[in-house]
């Protein structure tokens, strides 16, 4: 342990607010440089050797605030923490900041403002930039700072601060915000253009100006005077402090606009609520009048944001690297959004064979390092991860003895780094007010970058152990320590003293960004977007585990919208936001000015296109929604790599199986044997999720259950309803289509679903003969009204093997004993009627306990109808085309019956309620 130290007052801060926003026990005050949360600890020293934030230089720095902000935690990874980190020791300023539609450079006579509008293509065609470029800089006459400070923040605005001993100067600027809002003192306002502006309008106080082809207003208080000279524009403020600038969509608009230039944003928040499988989010800005009683203002949304709005918008738009930012009137608007699905894990299936799975198994938890030689916070985590991973699959096949080695594994090391004063520990730092790991790794301790990265994989981690341990995931033991590391990351709290609310996530860009400084000429950026909504993903998980609602529900709202971000920004879904010359169909960084085709360490297709996968978890299938990009994905990736992947291939086979599960099978079942996982990965993990979802089918983002860890497969026409319960007794989970799933406490469950609030249609489940009924029933009654059920058409496709629209008949609460040597047999009435070319085709699947999972599946080849009218007989004899899994004991089991056309074009029947069409099951 380090030796004892006086404690910093600082620290008791820190203590107090643990205790005050309940996500950690405050900590017994005490004279040492260890901080005891629970069972675990942290230090208020860095280890010896060890550095905290600097500049490019080395040298430490201390956040860049002013006063008025000195006890306000810094929200470091934000798209303007230039202003606050001073990164490079000759700029005090702050480097370029992309807010969108507008752009900003701190410099010493004030803001310079921007409009980019025309994209550049740069780095070989690598990287689409929407550079800032001044337009105009908006100061006051003489100023001449010596640096600029942030002075004050909210959920997406700042507000940088100038002063010159004779001069200050205030500005408000944000995301969305087509106004700068100013406060001087000391001057005159003062505009200097980067060329001779053409005035469009001169209205006194207010003047319409257009520069590089970009329209401006400016608004002086009423009774003031704008003067042109030149490339200098100033204006007496008449006594008064305050003036603005708008950016214009055209210059018919400046009348709307002056409605508003003097209604001052001074805030902004983002209030988020989960109910029902459906994420809620309202985004609003306070507002104080400086002239007349407008309290209004314009508000311009990104792509991922109105996509998902019914609130009204404007006709005006504006150009920036996200796509078409369209303009609200008012000062809130509201997002709704279904829940991107989380599992602890992929459910148990029967094409998972239990023999192969342990072995792979049993290679990981018995390697002499499963933790593959990880000291940092980085590489640890994905050790972390990839065990945590393997926990839910080993608990699911019955080995119990595997589970239990890969979660003491985790704990182990979980404890090693949440306890101060061994090889790993927590440090944290008052000034930054953050929490940073040692050994740190990739700038996470000198620039602050990554927090989210890194220790997301320590909160998914917990979250399985929690999952089979709440003892060792309690405030009084581990939790503390683990809230803790959520709350430098993604601290709900905005009135923490010790931690700055959501540090990296960028509520109204809808990611967030990496760089703790944020110091480049293209802005901030993030790279691997994919480890982001891994730690919203563990939120979830955590949440859930823990009955954390409120954690639970931030990471619903996190991933559902960082998601959407995703699919726009990194891979462009709806081909809507890449430059037409940009040439590439996703990038493997995202940046303020725009995005680029690479990632920080090599430009290898394969990591450049698989950065934005890992990890692969039950918290990645929100990817599964943009089928059509993943598949445009890939192929650039094969064309730019000049063929398959050889590296991270798994990455890329379970990326593959968010669109097409079949192919990534064949692409495992050709290449397992000779490739070497990716560091975070397994041949486990990637054998079980493969051959899951070839079962299960990709994601179906189209239907959400109500609570946040369900999820929906489809496979054709076939949805699997999966979800986890962690609470301690039966939940029903009701999904958006009307079906549900009973789920015993404590477990995952899948199944086809039961429609909502009806009772079993069963009449009579106790014999092995089933007749069909109209309806979807399978009854050993033999009191049935004859009729018929119309098989659809195939639509000239083949669907051999694969159920196309298939009619279902389902039998549930079957008890019975397997019957020696006995098999599935069945006759059934077809009629194709004159039809030419039909073949009809049956699955007959057995689920022996009910709980959701078809143990046994068989597909009988299919019967070609002939094109004469009248009844057909289709039989067993025809012959098994496949099967998975085996038959045992039936205890309140379900039988399902599918019927569909497999080739053909043109519908047929099948007879319904009569002994001539029955399911003999092989039980007795």
């Amino acid at each position: 342990m380090p030796a004892p130290r006086n404690r910093p007052a600082a620290v008791l801060v820190l203590a107090a607010a643990l205790a005050a926003t309940g996500l950690g026990p405050a900590a017994a005050p005490a004279a040492a440089a260890t901080i005891p949360v629970g069972a675990g600890s942290y230090s208020d020293i860095r280890p010896a050797g060890t550095t905290g934030p600097t500049n490019n230089t080395g040298q430490p720095v201390t956040p860049k605030v002013t006063a008025n902000a000195r006890n306000k935690p810094v929200p470091t990874n934000d798209w303007w923490s230039s202003l606050a980190f001073q990164r490079y020791g000759d700029n005090p300023y702050s480097t370029p900041m992309y807010g969108h539609p507008l752009t900003y450079q701190a410099v010493s006579g004030g803001l310079e403002i921007g409009y980019p509008t025309s994209p550049s293509i740069v780095g070989e065609g690598r990287q689409y930039e929407y550079a800032h470029k001044a337009d105009l800089t908006l100061g006051l006459s003489g100023l001449n700072s010596p640096d600029t400070k942030a002075d004050d923040w909210s959920d997406w605005t700042v507000t940088p601060y100038w002063s010159d001993g004779t001069r200050t100067l205030r500005t408000t600027i944000g995301h969305g915000m087509p106004f700068v809002y100013a406060k001087g003192n000391g001057s005159d306002a003062r505009i200097t253009t980067a060329s001779a502006p053409d005035v469009f309008a001169d209205q006194g106080n207010v003047l319409g100006i257009t520069v590089a082809g970009h329209h401006y207003a400016l608004f002086a208080p009423t009774g003031s005077d704008w003067n042109v000279s030149g490339s200098a524009i100033t204006a007496g403020l008449g006594g008064k402090d305050y003036f603005s600038v708008a950016v214009l969509p055209s210059t018919d608009a400046l009348a709307t606009y002056r409605k508003y230039a003097f209604s001052f944003v001074t805030g902004s928040t983002v209030d988020w609520d989960y109910s029902g499988g459906t994420v809620r989010a309202t985004y609003k800005l306070t507002t104080e009048a400086k002239e007349g009683s407008e309290r209004g203002t314009l508000q311009a949304l990104y792509r991922h944001q109105w996509l998902h709005t019914t609130d009204p918008l404007t006709s005006y738009t504006y150009v920036s690297p996200r796509g078409t930012m369209k303009v609200r009137e008012g000062t809130s608007f509201t997002t709704s959004q279904k829940a991107s699905p989380v599992l602890p894990g992929l459910p148990k299936t029967n094409a998972v064979d239990t023999a192969r799975l342990r072995t792979y198994l049993n290679d990981v938890a018995n390697s002499s390092d499963p933790f593959s030689g990880a000291v940092d916070t980085y590489w640890t985590g994905k050790a972390l991860g990839k065990l945590a991973q393997l926990v839910p699959l080993a608990d699911q096949i019955g080995e119990d003895a595997i589970r239990d080695k890969l979660i003491d594994l985790l704990k182990g090391r979980l404890q090693q780094w949440l306890t101060a004063g061994g090889a790993h520990e927590f440090s944290y730092d008052s000034a930054w007010k953050t929490l940073i790991g040692y050994p740190a790794s990739y700038g996470s301790d000198s620039e602050l970058n990554d927090h989210h990265f890194h220790y997301g994989y320590y909160v998914y981690a917990a979250a399985i152990v929690a999952q089979y341990d709440s003892s060792w995931a309690a405030d009084s033991a581990w939790g503390g320590m683990v809230k803790t590391l959520i709350r430098d990351t993604a601290n709900p709290s905005r009135t923490d003293s010790s931690f700055p609310f959501l540090r990296g996530f960028d509520v109204y860009a809808g990611h967030s960004w990496a760089a703790g400084h944020q110091g480049f000429a293209a802005g901030n950026n993030q790279e691997s977007s994919s480890e982001s909504t891994n730690l919203s993903a563990a939120l979830v998980l955590w949440g859930s585990a823990t009955g954390d609602t409120n954690l639970r529900d931030l990471g619903s709202y996190l991933l559902a919208t960082e998601s959407e971000a995703i699919a726009q920004y990194w891979f462009d879904a709806d081909e809507k936001v890449f430059p037409s010359g940009f040439g590439h169909d996703t990038v493997g960084m995202v940046w303020g000015s725009g995005g680029a085709y690479a990632t920080w360490w090599t430009a290898n297709p394969e990591e450049i296109h698989g950065i934005n996968v890992l990890p692969v978890t039950g918290g990645s299938l929100h990817l599964g929604g943009e089928k059509a990009a993943i598949r445009r994905n890939l192929a650039e990736m094969e064309r730019e790599n000049g063929g398959p992947a050889q590296e991270w291939r798994d990455i890329l086979w379970e990326f593959q199986s968010f669109a097409d599960p079949a192919a990534a099978k064949a692409e495992w079942d050709g290449g397992h044997g000779s490739y070497t996982p990716e560091a975070g990965e397994s041949k486990a993990h990637t054998y079980h999720w493969i051959e899951t979802f070839n079962a299960l089918g990709a994601p179906d983002p189209t239907v959400t259950g109500d609570i946040p860890s369900s999820a929906v497969f489809s496979n054709g026409t076939t949805r699997t309803y999966v979800a986890h319960n962690y609470g301690s007794s039966t939940r029903t989970v009701t999904f958006s289509d009307g079906k549900t799933l009973s789920v015993p406490a404590r477990s995952t469950t899948s199944g086809t679903g039961d429609d909502s609030g009806q009772p079993d249609p069963v009449p009579d489940p106790t014999g092995n003969t089933f007749e069909l009924r109209s309806g979807g029933t399978l009854a050993t009654a033999t009191d049935g009204t004859a009729g018929s059920d119309t098989i659809a058409s195939a639509g000239g496709a083949n669907h051999d093997g694969a159920p196309h629209q298939p009619l279902v008949y389902v039998a549930r609460g079957v008890n019975g004993t397997l019957a020696p040597s006995a098999s599935t047999e069945f006759r059934f009435q077809i009629d194709a009627g004159t039809r030419v070319g039909l073949g009809q085709q049956v699955r007959v699947s057995y689920d022996l306990t009910g709980d959701g999972t078809y143990d046994r599946t068989e597909t009988y080849n299919y019967f070609a109808t002939d094109p004469v009218p009248g009844w057909e007989q289709y039989k067993h004899t025809r012959g098994l085309k496949s099967s998975t899994g085996s038959l045992g004991t039936m205890k309140n089991g379900t039988v399902r019956l599918e019927v569909w056309s497999a080739i053909g074009n043109g519908t047929s029947k099948i007879q319904t309620g009569t002994e001539n069409s029955v399911l003999v099951i092989p039980f007795s």
